[in-house]
């Protein structure tokens, strides 16, 4: 039996995703919070039940933009997501669930993104990568498994007195943020985004920033899952170049994350060839494949809604010429439909 998730059931849901292997934090039921108060999207939590117990779940967003096509994600604004299910029973009517809910809600294209491929008949975005690496419970050896360029950059941040705080709220983060997505021709999200992230996260969700003689270096949002920890949202200001500001802060993340248990560091997704990706790689982190696996509905190929899209290149570049505040006033708007 499919049912769509009701509040009362947010539990019983986290607690199949904490018990599944491929469970990750974004098929977590607050997202489908996260997701509604941000942003409005209209999401749809399906699970399947048998003998009173989940056998499996698939959260959904559905993303209709006049800019940016019509879109049915597991998971929106989330670099993992997909059919998590015991067995194929189970998997096979999730499936067949998302596929007729596409076709209802006449949208382009269904998406799901995974680490392994599910769907082998369907297209997947040769695109993206993420690099993830286990953590050793001795710190030193943690930072002399980075390789000795990169370290070198880790203890200049060291040496330039750069130190770590732990904020209860997302102002430095989101100034750090902006700029930094400014820079790179990117809209920002909302601020509201960020403070909801916070406040329906609560512990897992952690703000650490790096400052210099009490002023903002960098600074980024991690979230904790199980024994992973998962540095999302992060950016740096002008001076965070020259002190190593953004190298420091990850270094931290990792550093912290050891001492409170965690094992394995989750690095996150990056385009293939770009800058984030040669900087994970300079960590010492291999990538792997994402499955963003896509059913066409409506569309005849796969929308290349992304920075490398060359339609979008006069976009980006004038983008990066906005004064600050405006790309934060402005760039809500945009990215609250690039999920």
């Amino acid at each position: 039996m499919i049912k769509l998730l009701e509040p009362a059931q947010r539990e019983r849901w986290d607690h199949y995703v904490m018990a599944s292997a491929d469970g990750s934090f974004f098929h977590l039921s607050a997202w489908q919070q996260v997701i509604k108060q941000a942003f409005g999207h209209n999401t749809y939590y399906y699970y399947t039940e048998q003998d009173g117990e989940i056998t499996g779940i698939l959260p959904l967003t559905h993303v209709n933009s006049l800019l940016f096509g019509n879109s049915l994600v597991s998971n929106a604004f989330c670099v993992y997501g997909g059919i998590v299910a015991s067995n194929d029973e189970a998997f096979a009517g999730l499936q067949s669930k998302a596929q007729q809910l596409a076709r209802e809600l006449g949208v382009d294209s269904l998406e799901m993104r995974s680490r392994q491929q599910h769907h082998p008949d369907w297209p997947h975005k040769e695109l993206y990568v993420t690099f993830r690496k286990e953590l050793d419970p001795d710190v030193e050896k943690n930072l002399n498994a980075i390789p000795r360029k990169q370290r070198a950059m880790v203890r200049a941040g060291i040496k330039a007195d750069l130190t770590s705080v732990v904020d209860d709220n997302v102002e430095r983060l989101y100034r750090a943020y902006s700029e930094s997505v400014r820079n790179l021709g990117t809209p920002v999200f909302p601020k509201r985004y960020f403070q909801i992230l916070q406040d329906v996260f609560g512990e897992s969700c952690e703000v650490l920033t790096i400052e210099r003689e009490g002023q903002l270096v960098a600074s980024v949002m991690s979230f904790y899952f199980k024994d992973e920890v998962l540095p999302y949202y992060g950016g740096g200001t002008d001076a965070a170049r020259d002190l190593k500001g953004n190298d420091f802060m990850y270094w931290e993340v990792m550093r912290r994350a050891v001492e409170k248990g965690c094992k394995i560091f989750d690095y996150g997704r990056s385009k293939v060839g770009t800058g984030s990706y040669r900087f994970k790689k300079h960590w010492g982190f291999e990538p792997e494949p994402l499955y963003y696996e896509v059913d066409l509905v409506k569309a005849k190929q796969i929308p290349e809604i992304n920075p490398l899209n060359p339609k979008y290149r006069l976009f980006i570049a004038a983008w990066k010429r906005l004064p600050l505040p405006l790309s934060q006033l402005i760039g809500p708007w945009l990215a609250k439909d690039l999920g």
